[in-house]
């Protein structure tokens, strides 16, 4: 299943707009008035955006923008990652309100910042990591899917939804160790359609060790996309 904006998805959003101007909210880092947004100009600005120069890689900050050492070594499946934050404090607050909290106010917020990234790029399709149908039950909803609602908006490209899907539960990759991570995730992912020359965009909250994506690459590459690359809101650091 694959879902393709229209005119009437772009008026429920300016409708929404409409709404939350009448109803002035305090921010949702520091509760001083914040109008109609969800963070006041002080914690938006406050957000620990990613520097410029990083690996083109994985999105790790490097010298010169450089590739890095570890995918110098062993080059992941995905050919490039786009990151707008660091993921830590204060960003990780509302990453952990939208996933763990449904506070889904939040993804509008994310997802426009992640739009940004988009101007110079067209994608055949944009792909949310699909999350385990366990998980997915559980939590009532995909945070990568939400994230990715203003980017597909942005570009007129279709999410695809229905055909690319996690086929077992895996135990989170938050709860492993960093090297046991690419073991748990290894052969997740089932793909049901064939993707020949295609170029393909996947969204996902928060890249950690990049376990995850680069088997969702893989998966995507053995059905023939031409090229896989990331979007992600925040890009952890090892240190």
């Amino acid at each position: 299943m694959s879902i393709v904006y229209t005119a009437a998805a772009d008026l429920e959003k300016a409708l929404r707009g409409a709404a939350s101007a009448l109803l002035p909210q305090d921010c949702f880092l520091c509760a001083a008035p914040a109008g109609d947004c969800l963070l006041c100009p002080a914690c938006a600005a406050s957000l620990p955006r990613l520097t410029s120069e990083r690996c083109p890689l994985c999105a790790l900050p490097t010298p010169g923008s450089n590739t890095c050492g570890a995918c110098l070594k062993r080059a992941p499946h995905f050919d490039a990652t786009q990151a707008v934050f660091r993921y830590e404090f204060p960003l990780d607050r509302l990453i952990q309100a939208l996933k763990y909290v449904h506070r889904l106010a939040s993804a509008d917020f994310l997802g426009q910042a992640l739009a940004q990234l988009a101007a110079p790029f067209r994608p055949d399709l944009i792909l949310p990591v699909p999350l385990a149908p366990a998980r997915l039950t559980e939590r009532g909803f995909n945070q990568a899917l939400e994230l990715a609602r203003p980017l597909a908006r942005r570009l007129g490209v279709a999410l695809e939804i229905g055909h690319i899907h996690r086929r077992r539960d895996t135990a989170p990759q938050a709860s492993l160790p960093w090297k046991e991570r690419k073991q748990n995730i290894r052969h997740a992912f089932e793909c049901e359609i064939d993707l020949s020359g295609r170029t393909v965009l996947v969204v996902d909250d928060v890249m950690t060790t990049g376990a995850t994506l680069d088997e969702l690459a893989r998966t995507l590459k053995n059905h023939g996309a031409a090229r896989v690359e990331n979007f992600v809101l925040a890009r952890a650091l090892k240190d």
